[in-house]
């Protein structure tokens, strides 16, 4: 376990019961987020290929350009 961990641990248990119930709320939350962001680019990415044909086509090159 890396060092800033291990201190993070250390203050995390000095803290009040409820206080580490916040703590544990946040980093779920940290968490969730987390995972919304790598399915939105896992999507992004998968549906790239079926929007190329569409966005890379001559008669929006024009647009290309702004």
């Amino acid at each position: 376990m890396a060092s800033d961990t291990k201190a993070l641990i250390r203050k995390i248990e000095a803290l009040p019961a409820e206080r580490v119930a916040e703590i544990e709320d946040f980093v779920d939350f940290i968490g969730s987020r987390e995972q919304e962001r790598v399915l939105t680019r896992a999507a992004a990415a998968a549906s790239a290929p079926a929007f190329a044909a569409i966005w890379s086509n001559p008669e929006d090159d024009v647009y290309d350009a702004l």
